[in-house]
């Protein structure tokens, strides 16, 4: 298998020969030990929109325009790339020890774009903790997790996105509301409530427009899935890709393949379709009988997302909390510690008791 290009190697100061790393929210690398900084060189132009009947038809789910080098957890099944050198290096999803000897080099098509980092891991790890200490009954550990600086790792997500000219021709009915009076008996003689009644027409017509980044999270394991709350990013944001943006962050790369990411944006598709229809039908509501979608000049982008994870066992169980790498926003679900509620029970059983012994 081919070797990474150039511009997959690692970058090193020009100062005292550290390596650099990607400063979150600028255009730069900068050293963490003599804080020498050196600007991204920009791209010429901006990131390709690439043909997707090509990719399916040609090369298909194997195409790949790069290696890249991977990490495979054993336990959780994520394919991690690291864009630095690391001695000892634990999984993002699920903290297992992943062993550098074990690395491989993979195949993918080359992302076309990244939403760089806006925060820092002080800054993520500043809202995982302030947002660990607004919780109740949090275990103790999960308080000192918080404080971990190795706890909370910066990743860059990998999605599919797809644009497509979609034209949908349908049938279906337009229903209209009207009420009536009805009059019902009560105890104290009748009296009169208006209900509801829909007069339906038929409706037929197409519609048709353009479908801008359908977005599809090319990571397979649904354990995995960062909560909707924290999947959100302004992809009016993204750069042209770069790899100096990967430096310091972990990469992971994609599991579900072109083909089947492709399969999945045709549903988001239908979805967008049908609202259309429903606007062309009008009235105060719809019934769509059938339709026939067409999707042409196709094209689609690999793109990479930033998120902090940070992974916490307790009592055996896994727990991960995300927070946005550009807006922020944190999410996750979290464990309760069973002492803490057992005594706070306690308390008030105990104060309560209290009470009645002295309001005898």
């Amino acid at each position: 298998m081919e070797e990474l290009k150039q511009s997959e190697q690692k970058k090193s100061c020009a100062n005292c020969g550290a390596e650099l790393k990607y400063k979150p929210g600028s255009q730069q690398l900068s050293c963490g030990y003599c804080g020498y900084e050196e600007f991204i060189e920009q791209a010429k132009s901006s990131f390709e929109e690439l043909e997707l009947e090509h990719y399916l038809k040609a090369v298909g789910d194997n195409a790949y325009t790069e290696t890249i080098e991977l990490l495979h957890c054993k336990n959780c099944g994520a394919n991690q790339h690291i864009e630095e050198n690391y001695k000892s290096l634990h999984c993002v999803y699920c903290s297992e020890p992943l062993i550098t000897e074990d690395i491989e080099k993979e195949g993918w098509i080359l992302p076309s774009a990244v939403v760089p980092f806006q925060i820092d891991t002080k800054k993520a790890r500043s809202i995982f903790k302030n947002w660990v200490n607004g919780i109740w009954f949090a275990p103790n550990k999960l308080k000192k997790a918080a404080l971990d600086p190795e706890g909370i790792r910066g990743l860059y997500m990998p999605h599919w996105t797809f644009d497509a000219n979609m034209t949908a021709d349908y049938i279906g009915k337009r229903g209209e509301y009207y009420y009536v009076t009805k009059t019902y008996k009560t105890k104290n003689g009748t009296s009169t409530r208006q209900e509801r009644r829909t007069r339906w027409y038929p409706a037929s017509g197409t519609v048709n427009g353009f479908v801008d980044d359908i977005l599809i999270n090319a990571s397979e394991k649904k354990q995995r899935e960062v909560p909707s709350k924290v999947a959100f990013w302004n992809l009016k944001e993204l750069k042209p890709y770069n790899s100096s943006f990967l430096a310091g962050f972990v990469t992971e790369k994609y599991t579900i393949s072109l083909k089947e990411g492709h399969h999945q944006s045709f549903a988001k598709a239908k979805q967008i379709a049908h609202n259309w229809i429903r606007s062309d039908i009008g009235g105060d509501t719809q019934q769509i009988s059938s339709t026939d979608i067409k999707l042409k000049d196709e094209t689609f982008k690999h793109i990479l997302l930033p998120i902090y994870i940070s992974a916490y066992n307790y009592n055996g169980k896994e727990y991960r909390f995300y927070v946005n790498g550009q807006t922020g926003k944190i999410s996750g679900t979290r464990p309760y510690s069973f002492w803490k509620i057992f005594f706070l029970i306690l308390f008030i059983v105990l104060v309560i008791a209290l009470f009645i012994l002295f309001a005898q």
